[in-house]
Formats: structure tokens, C-alpha cells, sequence
């Protein structure tokens, strides 16, 4: 398998290429040249195995410059019970007859980009290797929140690379913020960046695409990489919980084989819900990918006109990892819908950067439209869906999958479509966990309470055990305070660097 970019560089990768480089030469995304089919026969046969073992067969395709004892190598050491606490690793909870949610947040930091975060270093270091590449590898990574910690966790004292993270000051919880400026490894950084998220992503994809920049980390051994879901490395493994999904569905009798499922996701980066359109084109047979968005419901509405609008007010929810305006994975949706199509595809994006917008043709409109359907909920909206839910099923959700969870129910209102649904849950309920013990016990039995005191608060009233990520973090010392403006993010690398190689 050979990957290229989604903007039209010649230049084809093979996967350990693609991984180590994150954002291809021309700043596109890389994407594979081909599509990988699988039969009936070997979706079907997923059901009789655990989650590293249909790893192992979504993977190997994707990665064919990588042996099987190599990836097995990668799978074994992401996906074991020092990482994940739940033996499924993403276990499938079905609430009722036709609605399952797929546990995505058992792993070290309580969020699903621990998936992907996991095995991502992995598969990194022997990219890395196989290459032959002779610098050390500098991730830098963009986060809403959760994301920087799942990164900083796997990459913590990873030989030969080093991990710089920046997050809104403003942007993330205070659970959130507490697990990044308490990161221990002698080789990570994390900066606080005065601004958005989206402010935050630009200034990373502008020090990205700066030659300036490449050529003042070069001198001092390092290249720069990804973590963040423009790298495919980081995508690919999210393909594998659709089908393990789908796998346990058919285990456990609730559908037959063949049977058409949708997925609901929330989603703000477009990565989540991307890696379900390839597990489709894999052959895996979804029939609707519902979009979840909060109020920067940018993809929402483009996914009912074809027109991508950032120019908008951006604003503060109780889902943070889904406060975003700018879909990075989108890219990549748009070059696979029209064919490859990379000269358009460059064009929508050069004017996403110069005026804020750029509307599809109709033709992409449409086929974005039979695949997708998407909608959103406000914050109240959410808090009532966490109530509810837990009214309904005896069930805790986090903020983020009760936006799901309520976009479905305005899906099956809109559609009458019945078909079995899988919603993806994308954190632990304590990781928000202000906003869903307030949603469950009233701003009168949590006024006053810092989050940490409503950890053992939520424990209490649902009975779950605080994950192992999530205990006695007030507690821990702060080792990351530095606070920049956006424009001062490419200096506060290069400092990074110098404390990094001792100058």
C-alpha cells in the first residue's frame, strides 16, 4: 500500500513514510492509493476473536511495508491490561433492543484518542527504523483537550522523539488541563496558547509548513511529525473499533450477518467519524455515518448546503474536545469523494485559508449527503440528554456522547429509520465530570465543588470506580506553565528544542 496527498505532490509513501512525515511535502494529508476490500467470510469470522486480533487483520493491509510479528508487536504493547482497564478493550453496552454504545475511553487518559495514541508510538519508532531515519522526531500536536494528554501519555520517554503540546487557555476542563501541566517524561512540553482551539491548530500547521522552521530543528537533530489525526498513523487504528463494533453485534446475536448498522459520532475534528466512511468503503455494512455536532456546528451545516463557513462565532460548551470550526479530516473526505480529484481539493482549501469558506460542487454535495447525515445539540439540550439517559437505562454518559446520543434521537424523528445504531462514546463521564454531575444531581449539590471534589461526588451517585487516569490528580505537581500568544508558538518550540539538546 502506497499513500499520497490529498493536494496532488507526486511524490507516492509507503506507510512507515507517511507515519514518520504526519502532513505530506505540499501540506496535504496522505491517503491511500487503493481500497482495501474485505469479504463477508472475513468480517464475519471477527466475531470469534478479541479486539488485537481483529486489529491485526484491519491493520496489516494498510501497512504492508510492516511485518505481521511487527504489528502484532505494535497491537500487543498498545492494546494489553496495563493501558485499558476493560478486557474488550472498546466494549459494546447495548441499551435496548437496536441501540448499543461502544465504550471508547478505557485506556490510560479516559478518552478514545487513546485508541489510536496507544499504538501510534509504535508504530512510529519502527517507521522510524525502517526509514532509516537518523534525527530524532519532534510531534508537535494541537489539542481541544483530549488529545494532548492521550499523545503526551504515549509518547512519554519514547527513545528518539520528543512531544510539544498546545492547548486553549481557555479552551479545555479543568480535569483536562490538570492531566497535561502535570505530564511527567523527560521529553515532553506543553503550552498553554492565549486563543482557541482553531487558533491553536493554525499556528501548528503554519510551523509545520515553515521551511524556516524545519531547517532550525534540522541543525539541532530533530524533524518535525504528527499526532494529531492529519497523521494517518494516528487514523488508521480508529478503523478497527468500527468493525470490532460490528463484531460484537454479531457475537452476541443482536444483528445477522450482513445486516446494515448507522454509526453515530461525536465529532469535531472529522477524524472519528472518517475512519467509519473507510471502514464502509472496506466493505463493512454501514448505512448511514450520523455526524454529532455542539453548537460549532460548522459540520453540520455543511454537510445540509456543501458550504464550509469558519467565519462564525465560536463558542464555549460543555462538549470542549468538540469547540472547533476548522475539520482538518475533511480534506480527506473531499479528495476520496471526487475522485482524487487533488487540484479541487487544493483550491477549496486555499480559499478555507484566505477567506474562511468555500462551498463543494453539487455533485460532491450529494455524495456527501447519501453518506452523512448530521445535526447538533445545544448545551441544554445535552444536559437534558445526560439526564434522560440515566433515567432511562440507569446509564452515565459524558457530555460529548450525550450530544451523540441526542443527535440520533433527532435522526430517527427526522428519518423513521430504524436500522440497528452503535453511538459512539468518546470519554468517560468523569473526565466532564462538572457537567454531568450537575446534569444529574443539580447545581444545588455541586455549587461550590471544584471538579476534583465532584469526582468522588459522581462516584458516589452512580457507583462507578474514578478511573486510575483520573485519581488524586489535583494532587500531582505542576511541571508545564508557559503561556504564549499565538505568534509566539514557533519561538516557544525552538526553546523547547534548546532545553531538549541541552543549549
Amino acid at each position: 500500500m502506497l499513500y499520497q496527498s490529498s493536494r496532488g505532490d507526486s511524490h507516492q509513501a509507503a506507510s512507515a513514510e507517511a507515519i514518520k512525515r504526519g502532513i505530506a511535502p505540499d501540506g496535504g494529508l496522505f491517503v491511500p492509493t487503493r481500497r482495501i476490500s474485505l469479504t463477508a467470510d472475513e468480517i464475519y469470522a471477527l466475531a470469534k476473536v478479541d479486539y488485537r486480533e481483529r486489529a491485526v487483520r484491519i491493520l496489516s493491509p494498510y501497512l504492508s511495508d510492516f511485518t505481521t510479528e511487527e504489528i502484532w508487536d505494535c497491537i500487543q504493547s498498545a492494546y494489553n491490561d496495563r493501558n485499558f482497564d476493560h478486557p474488550a478493550v472498546a466494549p459494546l453496552v447495548e441499551l435496548e433492543q437496536g441501540l448499543a454504545v461502544l465504550e471508547l475511553w478505557h485506556g490510560p487518559t479516559c478518552a478514545f484518542k487513546d485508541m489510536a495514541l496507544q499504538i501510534l508510538p509504535h508504530l512510529l519508532v519502527k517507521s522510524m527504523i525502517k526509514t532509516g531515519e537518523d534525527a530524532g522526531i519532534l510531534i508537535l500536536v494541537a489539542t481541544s483537550g483530549d488529545t494532548g494528554k492521550a499523545a503526551l501519555e504515549g509518547f512519554k520517554d519514547v527513545p528518539r522523539t520528543a512531544i510539544n503540546v498546545f492547548y486553549p487557555a481557555r479552551g479545555v476542563s479543568e480535569v483536562q488541563k490538570m492531566q497535561m501541566i502535570t505530564q511527567e517524561g523527560h521529553n515532553v512540553g506543553v503550552v498553554a496558547v492565549q486563543g482557541n482551539f482553531d487558533d491553536t491548530q493554525n499556528g501548528v500547521k503554519d510551523i509545520f509548513g515553515s521551511q524556516t522552521m524545519a531547517g532550525m530543528i534540522a541543525e539541532r537533530g530533530f524533524k518535525f511529525s504528527s499526532a494529531n489525526s492529519i497523521n494517518w498513523g494516528r487514523l488508521v487504528p480508529q478503523i478497527v473499533y468500527y468493525f470490532s463494533a460490528y463484531a460484537d453485534l454479531l457475537a452476541n446475536g443482536s444483528i445477522s450477518p450482513g445486516q446494515a448498522v448507522n454509526f453515530v459520532v461525536p465529532t469535531g475534528n472529522f477524524g472519528n467519524i472518517l475512519a467509519g466512511y473507510y471502514a464502509r468503503e472496506m466493505g463493512l455494512p454501514v448505512q448511514r455515518l450520523i455526524c454529532a455536532a455542539n453548537e460549532n456546528n460548522v459540520l453540520t451545516d455543511f454537510i445540509h448546503t456543501g458550504v464550509y463557513d469558519r467565519v462564525r462565532n465560536f463558542k464555549t460548551t460543555i462538549s470542549p474536545s468538540m469547540d472547533i470550526l476548522i475539520s482538518s479530516n475533511l480534506e480527506r473526505l473531499l479528495f476520496e469523494l471526487t475522485g482524487h480529484a487533488a487540484a479541487r481539493v487544493r483550491e477549496w482549501m486555499s480559499l478555507l485559508k484566505r477567506q474562511g469558506r468555500y462551498a463543494v460542487d453539487t455533485e460532491t454535495r450529494e455524495k456527501v449527503q447519501q453518506l452523512f447525515w448530521s445535526d447538533f445539540a445545544s448545551d441544554d439540550e445535552t444536559v437534558h440528554c445526560i439526564r434522560e439517559t440515566h433515567r432511562r437505562y440507569g446509564y452515565v454518559v459524558d457530555t460529548h456522547t450525550a450530544v451523540g446520543l441526542h443527535v440520533y434521537n433527532k435522526y430517527r424523528s427526522a428519518t423513521g429509520d430504524d436500522t440497528p445504531a452503535v453511538v459512539l462514546s468518546t470519554a468517560s463521564p468523569f473526565k466532564f465530570n462538572a457537567s454531568v454531575a450537575k446534569a444529574l444531581l443539580g447545581a444545588h449539590e455541586t455549587l461550590g465543588k471544584t471538579e476534583f471534589e465532584l469526582l468522588q461526588t459522581l462516584s458516589a451517585f452512580s457507583g462507578m470506580p474514578i478511573p486510575r487516569g483520573l485519581q488524586n490528580l489535583q494532587n500531582r505537581p505542576v511541571l508545564h506553565e508557559k503561556v504564549v500568544e499565538r505568534e509566539q508558538m514557533p519561538q516557544s518550540v525552538i526553546s523547547f528544542v534548546h532545553k531538549l539538546t541541552g543549549e
